[in-house]
Order: C-alpha cells, then sequence, then structure tokens
C-alpha cells in the first residue's frame, strides 16, 4: 500500500532544465518511481551529455531542445512529446537562472531576462501543459522556488523578485486549477551540494562555515533530498496537498529568519 502511493509507473514527467543539478537529481528520483522521464534544454550539448547520466541510473531519459521562455517554442516542444511520450502527468518547472548583480549596477535587460526564465517560463510551459491534465482531471505541477521566495538578499534582486512572484503563482494556479483534481506546490531548496557551490563549500570558506553552523542539520543539502521532496508532490501521497511551498532547508528558514549584519548572507 506504501509503495502504491509513490508508484509513478506510466506517468510522464517533464523537468525543464532536467540536465544537471537538482533538476537530473529530481529525474533520476522520479525515474527510479517508474516515471517516463522528458528533459528540455537549449542547449543539445548538455542534453546529449545528460542522457548518459539517467543511463547510470537505468533511465531511458527522452530529450528535446526547446527554450521555456517562446510560446510557440514551448507549444511545439509539449506537442512533440505529447505525441511521442505522452500526456504529461508531472511537470516540473526547474529551468532558471541567477545574476548576482547590485540594484544599481543591474542592466534593466539583465532584471528583465531572470524574470522571464524564473517566473514567466513557468506560466507559459504550465498553462501548455495544463489543459492535458484538466482533460483527465489528474496532474502534479511543482514549482522550483526558493528560500529567496519569503526574503531579500544581497545583489539578488532579480531573482527574489521571480522566485517571490513563483510562489504567489503557483498559488494562483492552485485557486484556479485544483478543482479539476491538479496539485500545484513549490519547493524552496536551502543551501544544496551542487557542482556550482563546490568552491564556496571548501573548508575554511565564511559562507561554507555560516551555513554549516546556522543550519540546524548541521549539513549542506544534496540534491537527492530535494529529488525526495518532488517524489512526494509528484505522488498520490500529495492528493490533498495544493498551493503549498515545501522548504528543503534543513531548517536554516526557521533558524536565521532575516539575518542582519555580520551574520547576513552575501
Amino acid at each position: 500500500m506504501i509503495n502504491e502511493l509513490f508508484d509513478l509507473t506510466g506517468k510522464v514527467a517533464l523537468i525543464t532544465g532536467g540536465t544537471h543539478g537538482i533538476g537530473m537529481a529530481i529525474g533520476k528520483v522520479l525515474g527510479k518511481a517508474g516515471a517516463k522521464i522528458c528533459v528540455n534544454d537549449i542547449s543539445k550539448e548538455k542534453l546529449d551529455a545528460c542522457v548518459d547520466e539517467y543511463a547510470k541510473e537505468g533511465i531511458d531519459v527522452y530529450t528535446l531542445v526547446f527554450n521555456v521562455t517562446d510560446e510557440n517554442d514551448v507549444n511545439k516542444g509539449i506537442s512533440q512529446i505529447e505525441k511521442e511520450v505522452g500526456t504529461i502527468d508531472i511537470l516540473v518547472n526547474n529551468a532558471g537562472i541567477i545574476k548576482r548583480i547590485p540594484i544599481l549596477d543591474m542592466p534593466v535587460s539583465d532584471f528583465k531576462q531572470v524574470i522571464d526564465v524564473d517566473l514567466v517560463a513557468p506560466l507559459i510551459v504550465s498553462k501548455r501543459v495544463a489543459p492535458g491534465m484538466i482533460k483527465k482531471r489528474s496532474g502534479k505541477i511543482i514549482n522550483m522556488c526558493s528560500m529567496m521566495s519569503v526574503y531579500g538578499r544581497n545583489s539578488v534582486s532579480a531573482y527574489a523578485a521571480a522566485k517571490g512572484g513563483l510562489k504567489l503563482l503557483t498559488a494562483n494556479m492552485t485557486c484556479e486549477w485544483a478543482k479539476y483534481n491538479i496539485q500545484i506546490n513549490g519547493i524552496g531548496p536551502g543551501y544544496i551540494a551542487t557542482a556550482q557551490t563546490a568552491p564556496i563549500r571548501e573548508g575554511g570558506h565564511p559562507f561554507n562555515d555560516l551555513v554549516m553552523t546556522r543550519t540546524p542539520a548541521g549539513r549542506w543539502g544534496e540534491p537527492e533530498d530535494v529529488g525526495n521532496a518532488a517524489l512526494f508532490l509528484a505522488s498520490k501521497a500529495s492528493d490533498f496537498v495544493n498551493g503549498h511551498l515545501l522548504y528543503v532547508d534543513g531548517g536554516i528558514l526557521a533558524n536565521f529568519g532575516y539575518v542582519k549584519g555580520e551574520n547576513e548572507i552575501e
């Protein structure tokens, strides 16, 4: 009975930008649970490389190049997935970017690019996928939010604005689509041990010391920690969970809230 709750056999899952890091970890966990994994990216090279990584876990991944910020491109890409794999049952809006630039120095074009990728794209992809879910009266949408969905931080104004907007977009999708038995939720990762964070996880680095001392769990998160949360939100176990933002942060938000002064997270 418990195993059935988390069995995704036959489900079609699209993880946008799932070629590496947290997105790939989510894809691997959902794939091991039986889902048919589809991954997109704007880079064919990244897609080609990720096929081998998924294969190491025994997962046959369907890859497709399309740009999540381009409505026409998304429509073509989703149509191809529907034709060759099946109607999407699980959507993980994972593709995202961050630009660490102080507000006074940030070109408006850079700000808009972050908003387009991190906030507008989840709207575009979800709008394209939702009608199929509505027709089936079944579906799961997971938006990759952030701790920055609820607090500010130095030099990431565009990212925080986008992720704060994505948190409320998740709530509004819920208000409109939950009646069709679609569960829309968000995940807010804490500080996760990925290739991107490797340079600041070295012993003695001030940021590493801060994360280790302020995270009640006493460690950096692993990508699989986020993948396991995604499995819950993609499974029958979360059928009455809707409009929720699930933080996977080892308790750090509970511990620091708004951090000021010498301990401020840069």
